[in-house]
């Protein structure tokens, strides 16, 4: 009798769930590893069991499909080997390697499903080192998990679908949100708008959010500039300072800030499994090579959802089914060509929309080259950008691991997850190359710091 192939799944959200239903399916049992403590990813996080707020307030317009899978994971969760609080840690030699409770495991496969999801893109601000400054997304996990704003009166700066998405859940979830600055500029939507249109469902809960937010009172401004989250180590954040889009410096008082500008896929563990990337001009940010089916570059190694291409929870749902076909394909199962053919279709619309909001949301590369020398860059080691100027000039490293090397930018806790964006944009302005000659951050395991107390067992 052949052996079952062995097949892991990273990831129980969106992605992570339709993958699995779609092996399951297909009758493979996969091994789920997820570093939750229950289904649901970011987009759908699960509040906990003692908490009672209805769905329409969790997730907005989007509760349905939240309900559905969960609903869905429920029914599949006997059939799967469902691994919680595990971390996805390493990558080697044909095994993912996961910690749980203390203990190290290295679990080998013959198929691995990255379904790895997004975290916030993160622009520096002087300023933002105070506490009282969180990503949208911490934003999103106080409110979901812990049912608390993360301040009396809160302004939410960035740009992007989500700060408007947040901002929205704080007001209905009765929190003070004195306003929402925008980096972007209002015209960049127009000229964006011919490809938000391949998804005119998605363009209308945009605006339905926009507009929602102007009927319960809140200040909205596109354009602007930010110059400095106003605050002291002692007390935290007291304000925000930016300049307008008519060039006037303006100041508004809070006591938090939710920061975001889009999001960026989590590519560690593609990156630990080698394979390959490309330099992505649109959102100026270096993305793993997928063909249509979530294929990478390295024979058994799959990726999907918004750890690959940032499409949205609905999109994440189409390519974990994507995924998942491609390894029953190379596993040796019949897979109908015609079964595939509107999923890819659908999934090269939901793409031309990623694309216009890359249009209509710019990441601010500008800011990063105007940023003050005194400004923190990385907030793990208090780097600033002064110091990653100096390396760049005094000692010639205009390679990203090189200015890592000389400057320690990227060596903290988030290994780079939160500064290594602006820190290549600071270090291509000052050494005047283009941002894809100055490469990315290598990953390197673990992922995510280890207890010192960690026990490796054998599996």
């Amino acid at each position: 009798m052949t052996a079952q192939p062995r097949v892991i799944i990273v990831g129980a959200g969106p992605a992570g769930v339709r993958c699995a239903e779609t092996l399951l399916a297909a009758g493979i049992a996969p091994i789920v590893v997820d570093e939750g403590r229950r289904d649901g990813g970011q987009i759908y996080r699960r509040q906990p069991e003692t908490f009672s707020r209805p769905s329409a307030l969790l997730y907005g317009t989007e509760a349905g499909r939240a309900e559905d899978l969960h609903l869905t994971f429920e029914r599949l969760r006997e059939r799967l080997d469902y691994r919680p609080d595990t971390l996805a840690w390493n990558v080697a030699e044909g095994k993912l390697h996961v910690l749980h409770d203390g203990h190290s495991r290295a679990l080998p496969y013959d198929a691995l499903i990255v379904c790895s999801g997004a975290t916030d893109r993160l622009m520096p601000v002087k300023g933002w080192q105070y506490a009282g400054t969180y990503s949208l997304g911490a934003a999103q996990i106080a409110l979901k998990s812990q049912a608390c704003a993360i301040g009396r009166k809160v302004v939410f700066m960035g740009s992007g679908p989500l700060l408007y998405l947040v901002a929205s859940q704080y007001v209905n979830a009765g929190a003070q949100v004195a306003a929402v600055l925008d980096t972007s500029p209002r015209g960049a939507r127009l000229r964006a708008l011919p490809k938000l249109l391949a998804r005119l469902d998605v363009l209308k809960k945009g605006a339905a959010l926009v507009s929602s937010l102007k009927r319960a009172g809140v200040r909205i401004e596109n354009g602007i500039e930010p110059l400095a989250i106003v605050g002291t180590d002692a007390d935290g954040v007291r304000g925000i300072h930016y300049r307008d889009a008519s060039g006037h410096e303006q100041q508004i008082a809070c006591d938090a800030v939710g920061l975001g500008y889009h999001l960026r896929p989590e590519t560690q563990l593609a990156d630990l499994a080698r394979c390959a990337f490309h330099f992505d001009a649109d959102t100026r940010q270096w993305l793993p090579q997928i063909d249509e089916l979530g294929r990478s570059s390295v024979p058994g190694v799959y990726l999907a959802g918004d750890g690959a291409r940032v499409l949205g929870a609905d999109g994440a749902e189409l390519a974990g089914r994507l995924a998942a076909c491609a390894a029953l394909a190379d596993l040796g199962h019949a897979i109908d060509p015609a079964r595939l053919e509107p999923l890819m279709r659908e999934q090269r619309r939901m793409d031309r929309f990623r694309l216009g909001l890359a249009q209509a949301f710019p990441w601010p590369a500008e800011q990063a080259a105007r940023l003050a020398d005194d400004t923190i860059v990385c907030r793990c080691e208090g780097i600033t950008a002064g110091e990653l100027r100096r390396v760049v000039q005094d000692e010639g490293a205009r390679e990203a691991n090189r200015a890592k090397a000389l400057s320690r930018v990227g060596m903290g806790r988030c290994q780079g997850r939160y500064c290594g964006h602006a820190g290549a944009e600071i270090i291509a302005a000052a050494a005047h190359v283009p941002l894809e000659q100055v490469g990315r951050l290598r990953g390197q395991g673990p992922v995510k710091p280890l207890p010192v107390a960690t026990v490796e067992d054998v599996e």
